[in-house]
């Protein structure tokens, strides 16, 4: 069997109970039920903004009202009932019963096609919208009586107050009458679209010019649900607007960013979609089509959130539930009654042979010598070290850990007694006037330092997993599948199916490498070069002996005045960073305070970082300015 970690696009699966056997709860919980204006989520537009991967369709798929229905029939499984639970939390549901009727929409490249017609701007954008609108009540009613519990008689649709003008454009309020006119709709403008020779306007059909707007004359709709009538809101969801012509996704947006509108409409799309500016969330950028966020419409970003912790928190909460769901399909895995995902890729610390260890012994004694540290100074770093892990409970406490935390302190006092003169007594080193600490960071640049110099693994364990992947679950997927074809290996070779530390670090590491070689989006070979660049300073950085960037260093920081110039340009390397950040390659963090100075942090991906070895943490970074990126990049 095909490993179904790596069949990872939900939008292919047809089938609802394959679908619903892996799909996680945990995105509604996440970027709906826990956003700050979910209460609006249904009563103003929303964009749903993400990298490919990000799980925008996976989302939109589990909110249409057909999958929402088979849901609540079938409660006898944990899953529909954890499901229906999230939903709930959400807004889809009101006391067990459906609350929204949603409709995916994928936006195909047949509408950007409406924007070469030879017409004028406002007519091109009424004939894709009124596309959209008869493709919506078609799939909108396939939706609702897509399970067969109801038929056309039992649906029927509530007009908003004061349209009585436009409910005969939109034939009626009967279910059968609304269908045939989005049939005649949808016939009439796919003609024009698909002409070899676009028509003269004036010999448009008059199905394809009369008014048709029934996002603007529906508010509700009235369904039969267990034999009694309920009343459901409407809701379409867009999926792939980037697609659209950016001309005409701006004139589109701003035809359905409407206020007080009673049929919901949220749009799906990249991030690439919008200009520098609004990728590196500038606010001011935010703004679209004269409308103002959160005034006028709602953004919801699946990714980058102001609270990084947080976000890595919730997106291991999301992959560990997903990566549960998937490993059921794994046949040589549930032959072996394996549950827990996270049990195959344990994070167990790794240990250094004892050959290995006296090496690193040696090296630590050498060190001392050399920087002429006495014996009471080295007890006394121990002691700091030996403290520091007494009060840490779990983790990574191995012997060379803490070998090389000396070693990195030792450093450290070094460079901090330099300047000082000599005591009188032997054995009696001065004493720094910053004194030293023995700290996470300390013991993190200890285990980069076994990494580089005794080859002992650096990236393992679920928590590293979860953080390679950029809070991206396609890509925690494809990380995790490549896993799964060294466990089915492991298994076949009569080995336990869990991964030792070692195996899980090569395998993600080529992974990794192997994902970012096969990059094809816009600028990738820049792209690739700029993150080589910044991975082997940010590596030899974080290497030096004293660790004086803590765990490490995984970006760089470029004065925040030079890349609000940059955006405000027409330069190309804005493009290059804007391509970088909207496919996941990069991320920024603009206005970052240090040292007297505003930074824009510019850091490599989770997958960068495991490629090149580097920490997941956002720890120290190094200053630099866009020559070193411009000369990076190759447009010097």
């Amino acid at each position: 069997m095909a490993n179904p970690f790596l069949q990872r696009a939900t939008e292919y699966i047809r089938d609802e109970t394959a679908f619903l056997a892996v799909v996680s709860p945990q995105p509604l919980t996440t970027f709906l039920t826990k956003h700050p204006r979910r209460d609006d989520l249904f009563r103003l537009p929303v964009r749903i903004l993400g990298s490919p991967g990000s799980g925008k369709t996976m989302l939109a798929t589990l909110a249409e009202f057909r999958l929402v229905e088979a849901i609540l029939r079938d409660q006898s499984n944990d899953a529909n009932r954890e499901l229906a639970a999230a939903l709930a939390d959400a807004g889809f549901l009101r006391d067990g019963r459906p609350r929204i009727a949603a409709v995916r929409v994928p936006m195909e490249s047949e509408y950007r096609d409406f924007w070469e017609l030879p017409y004028e701007d406002a007519v091109k954008t009424k004939l894709a919208m009124w596309l959209v609108q008869a493709r919506t009540m078609l799939a909108l009613l396939r939706g609702l009586t897509a399970n067969g519990t109801r038929d056309l008689d039992d649906i029927r649709f509530v007009a908003r107050d004061a349209s009585e003008a436009q409910l005969e454009q939109i034939g009626g309020l009967s279910a059968a009458g609304i269908r045939d006119r989005a049939l005649q709709v949808q016939r009439a403008i796919y003609s024009i679209g698909a002409s070899l020779l676009p028509p003269r306007i004036e010999d448009l059909p008059p199905e394809a010019t009369e008014p048709y707007q029934p996002f603007d004359s529906i508010r509700e709709i009235e369904i039969i649900w267990n034999g009694e009538p309920i009343e459901v809101s409407p809701l379409v969801m867009l999926d792939d607007v980037h697609a659209l012509h950016p001309d005409q996704f701006e004139q589109m947006f701003g035809a359905m960013a409407r206020r007080e509108i009673r049929f919901g409409r949220w749009m799906m799309m990249r991030l690439d979609a919008l200009s520098p500016k609004a990728v590196f969330r500038s606010a001011e950028a935010l703004e679209t089509h004269n409308l103002k966020p959160d005034r006028d419409f709602i953004n919801v970003f699946m990714q980058r959130q102001a609270d990084r912790a947080s976000e890595r928190r919730q997106f291991r909460t999301i992959a560990n539930d997903m990566a549960n769901r998937y490993l059921p399909l794994v046949k040589a895995l549930r032959d072996r009654n394996q549950t827990r995902f996270g049990r195959l890729v344990p994070d167990e610390p790794p240990r250094l042979t004892d050959a290995r260890r006296k090496q690193l012994r040696s090296t630590v004694e050498k060190d001392q010598r050399r920087l002429e540290i006495g014996r009471g100074r080295r007890e006394a770093i121990e002691q700091l070290v030996s403290a520091y892990f007494a009060g840490k409970e779990g983790g990574d406490k191995e012997p060379e850990v803490e070998l090389a935390m000396c070693r990195i302190l030792m450093h450290r006092y070094a460079k901090r007694v330099a300047h000082l003169e000599p005591t009188l007594f032997e054995d009696m080193d001065p004493d720094p006037k910053v004194p030293l600490k023995a700290d996470a960071d300390v013991a993190d640049a200890a285990r980069l330092f076994l990494n580089e110099e005794f080859g002992r693994p650096f990236h393992y364990g679920m928590n590293d997993l979860c953080d390679a992947s950029n809070e991206n679950a396609e890509l925690f997927l494809q990380l995790c599948g490549a896993l799964v074809a060294r466990m089915e290996a492991r298994v076949v070779q009569g080995k336990s199916p869990a991964l030792p530390a070692a195996v899980q670090q090569t395998v993600l590491k080529e992974t990794a490498a192997a994902i970012m070689n096969g990059w094809s989006f816009p600028f990738a070979k820049r792209i690739r070069t700029l993150i080589a660049g910044i991975g082997q300073d940010c590596r030899a950085t974080s290497l030096v002996p004293n660790a004086r960037l803590g765990a490490g260093a995984n970006a760089i920081g470029v004065p925040q005045a030079e890349i609000r110039d940059l955006l405000a340009s027409k330069d190309d390397l804005a493009l290059v960073l804007k391509y970088a950040v909207a496919y996941g390659a990069l991320d920024v963090q603009m206005n970052y305070g240090q040292g007297n100075k505003i930074w824009c942090l510019i850091e490599l991906s989770g997958l960068a970082c495991l490629a090149h070895g580097l920490t997941f943490k956002r720890s120290g970074f190094l200053e630099r300015d866009l020559s070193y990126v411009r000369e990076l990049v190759g447009l010097t």
